[in-house]
């Protein structure tokens, strides 16, 4: 469908969703845009949207898979941000990031402690299982994190994909 950019304004949101909608729940991370951009590279339909979207929104927008960014919060912090928890029940695989990947492993029935010091900086990411996740990058790869929690036990069904280790190797 091609669409002059001054008619956007007048496309219904359901004309607008993709037969495969990856939708990205945005805790506050800094990189939130850039995760849509990656995913939009890979030719695949991404929209970024506010971590309160409600499950209801996100299985009418037929989305075949959810990112949860990372953000500044705890996971145990009064008035930290929380998803929908039906979110959890939608059938659809879930990415989480930093935050995100720790208020999974809380919300799912793992264990997320805080860190003793609290990380920054450039860390070395191993793969372990590539998949269809990882396919085609590197097994090792150099990335930045910032984060004061750490996943501890993971809950029951996930599956753990990668390693860090800080430094600069």
């Amino acid at each position: 469908m091609v669409i002059e950019q001054n008619k956007l304004s007048e496309i219904s949101p359901s004309q607008t969703i993709a037969a495969d909608t990856i939708a990205i729940l945005d805790f506050g991370a800094q990189y939130s845009q850039l995760i849509a951009r990656r995913v939009r590279e890979v030719n695949t339909y991404s929209e970024l949207l506010p971590y309160d979207t409600k499950a209801d929104r996100l299985r009418e927008m037929k989305v075949k898979g959810i990112i949860l960014s990372g953000g500044p919060n705890s996971v145990y912090e009064p008035g930290a941000p929380q998803v929908d928890p039906q979110i959890w029940k939608l059938g659809v695989p879930v990415l989480g990031i930093c935050y995100g990947m720790q208020l999974m492993v809380r919300d799912l029935g793992g264990e997320v402690i805080p860190a003793e010091v609290r990380e920054y900086g450039r860390a070395v990411l191993t793969v372990l299982h590539h998949g269809k996740l990882f396919s085609g990058l590197e097994a090792s790869m150099q990335i930045w994190m910032s984060h004061g929690d750490s996943a501890s036990i993971l809950p029951p069904g996930i599956m753990f994909y990668q390693q860090k280790k800080m430094g600069s190797s």
